[in-house]
């Protein structure tokens, strides 16, 4: 991987995501896979006078700790991350899976009771420590993406550090108050004709600070709000396993009706608590560099001319009430490769294709969001 690479995406978390500072501890999690960007990290973490720690992990070591571990068991491990997340003041979690469907023959009840177990740690790492998370290049990312190794290595740095995040966030400005300003959203595509309100619930810019790639403003609907049917037309990945033709019809903000290629293996997913059948986020992705999908969420989901309309748990920061233990992001996107369609917000027409089409947000169309 090349040197120059590795140093600007280093750069890039450790002083714009983290903005870290002298003597400040940071715990870097990284899959074993990307030992080189680990120690990159640790020699920018020590150039601004900080404190990395370090820990390698592994997909089939954590399937191990986790398929017929107790609840008991799992509850020690909430008690473990809990004790070290308060002693350090940031996290870097690097992601970079040799199969990312490793985890696909855990039952789902197994994995809602991990979730629900370390639900106190990652809330306290969530809302008390500054995280970023980061794709590392594998060949099995690549392989998803549909691109060779190298290829997909020199496509994920183009869409991670040849970003303007500051840019990025001062032209987020004005959607930030229109969102905030707006009661009821309309989102109309193929196989699509959704409402809900999104009143008095905070809008969230989010530029290169918790995720990299980044690029996308996220609130939530008001919680009974939601009418109407949406069809995701990208692929919709959950603990291992892709959905694909997922559809959702909502009565009065509940999921009446869900369908896929897999129909009981979602309806187990919504069967996991009475949250996991209200959307707690809704959000429109910006990241110019970004343009197709590749069944990696923290990718699609920045999708430049796409939405994301997540059932599960809401955010704190942009909170309508809804409580799970799934979050599940699924995209729709509504450029004209795919489809198309419009966004209203109080009966405007703010999006068109993908592209906005008020001349305060302009902004953020993808031409205008490039390094120059």
């Amino acid at each position: 991987m090349k040197e120059e690479n590795l140093r600007k995406a280093a750069k890039l978390l450790i002083n714009h995501s983290l903005g870290l500072k002298k003597e400040e501890k940071v715990l870097i999690a990284a899959y074993a896979g990307a030992k080189d960007l680990a120690i990159t990290l640790v020699e920018e973490a020590y150039r601004v006078g900080a404190y990395p720690y370090v820990e390698l992990n592994d997909n089939e070591v954590m399937k191990a700790l986790i398929e017929n571990a107790t609840v008991e068991q799992i509850s020690t491990m909430n008690d473990w991350h809990m004790q070290r997340y308060r002693d350090i003041d940031a996290v870097i979690a690097i992601e970079g899976e040799d199969n990312d469907a490793e985890f696909s023959d855990i039952p789902p009840e197994q994995l809602g009771s991990l979730m629900e177990a370390l639900k106190p740690s990652n809330n306290y790492m969530t809302n008390n420590l500054r995280w970023v998370l980061f794709k590392h290049p594998t060949p099995a990312n690549a392989q998803k993406a549909g691109k060779s190794t190298k290829g997909f290595e020199s496509y994920l740095f183009d869409v991670t550090t040849n970003v303007d995040y500051q840019k990025m966030a001062e032209k987020m400005t004005p959607l930030v108050k229109l969102m905030e300003e707006t009661d009821r959203v309309k989102i109309v595509s193929p196989g699509t004709n959704l409402s809900f309100s999104i009143k008095d619930i905070p809008a969230v810019p989010c530029a290169g600070h918790r995720n990299v790639p980044d690029g996308e403003i996220y609130t939530a609907p008001v919680r009974d709000s939601v009418n109407g049917k949406i069809s995701y037309n990208t692929p919709c990945p959950y603990f291992g396993t892709t959905y694909k033709d997922v559809t959702l019809t909502f009565e009065n903000g509940k999921i009446v009706e869900a369908t896929s290629d897999q129909p009981d293996k979602i309806k187990q997913i919504f069967d996991t608590d009475e949250g996991a059948l209200y959307i707690g986020e809704f959000a429109i992705g910006l990241n110019p560099k970004i343009t197709k999908p590749m069944g990696d969420i923290l990718f699609d989901e920045k999708i430049a001319g796409s939405i994301h309309f997540t059932p599960g748990k809401a955010y704190d920061n942009a909170n309508n009430g809804n409580e799970s233990q799934i979050h599940w992001d699924m995209v729709l996107i509504q450029t004209p490769e795919y489809g198309g369609g419009e966004i209203y917000f109080d009966d405007v027409l703010i999006r068109k294709d993908g592209r906005f089409v008020l001349p305060e947000l302009e902004g953020l169309n993808p031409e205008n969001l490039l390094n120059d």
